[in-house]
């Protein structure tokens, strides 16, 4: 991550990441209702814990944004251009969203133009991933205690429309996106594991909860009328689904 901030002529600080293995206490708080029978892995409850230590040091900080990188994340060859100021972040912003998973999502058709080549778009749906965001000073004190007492995964929490007891959240997507974990980017994937994701799935499995279940063709037919209308009624809301592309790692000609 030094070699990566250097290349694109950003300062940061380094945040020690909460080892889970040293904190057996964390795992004893209760998780969040919506994971029901599934438990969260101790690597997943130490993720959190560690963001939970960057929104610590933005709530105590006069500047209203802060950005929160993981140690994987490789950098669009741009990234040190949008960086650099804050002034295109939207006024309403509570989170922007710099990272993509490259999986489907759902944005406002409405763009904001962010400068450089890059705009933003309201989020609408669930987008994975808190390998790249900005968190507004109020967002984050609003997570910490959130919190307090409660285990959930990062990425639902702040992420994830279905986690509701938080104030409603602004969040925005930044495209195309300034950043990407390194396990999606080829030969990045094999320098940056992502052991965070290797846990997650074993407990799945060992869980039993990743058996797939073979759907009877009524059931079938009531998921794709379902998707039929939710189109329909995304088109109405102005909204559309896409998958965020990431500004190129290496410098535009």
């Amino acid at each position: 991550m030094t070699a990566e901030f250097a290349r694109i002529g950003i300062a940061f600080e380094r945040v020690v990441a909460v080892d889970g293995s040293n904190r057996p206490e964390l795992e004893q708080q209760p998780q969040h209702p919506m994971y029901g029978a599934r438990q969260l892995s101790s690597s997943e409850i130490a993720c959190l814990h560690s963001h939970r230590a960057c929104w610590s040091i933005i709530v105590q900080d006069d500047a209203p944004y802060g950005a929160v990188f993981e140690d994987d994340v490789v950098f669009s060859a741009n990234a040190g251009r949008v960086l650099a100021g804050s002034g295109w972040i939207p006024p309403d912003a509570d989170i922007v969203k710099l990272e993509t998973f490259f999986s489907k999502t759902m944005i406002h058709r409405t763009r904001i133009f962010a400068g450089h080549g890059f705009s933003v778009f309201r989020l609408c749906r669930f987008h994975p991933g808190t390998g790249g965001y900005i968190i507004s000073r109020q967002a984050a004190r609003d997570l910490l205690e959130a919190t307090e007492r409660v285990n959930l995964t990062a990425d639902d929490l702040v992420f994830n429309p279905a986690f509701s007891n938080l104030p409603s959240k602004t969040i925005y997507q930044l495209v195309p996106a300034l950043c990407a974990q390194g396990q999606f980017l080829g030969p990045m994937a094999a320098v940056l594991p992502s052991l965070l994701d290797q846990e997650r799935d074993t407990k799945w499995v060992t869980s039993g909860l990743s058996t797939k279940r073979r759907r009877p063709a009524a059931e079938k037919l009531r998921t794709e009328a379902g998707r039929i209308i939710g189109r329909v009624v995304d088109f109405c809301k102005f909204r559309r689904r896409t998958i965020i592309p990431l500004d190129s790692p290496t410098p535009r000609d």
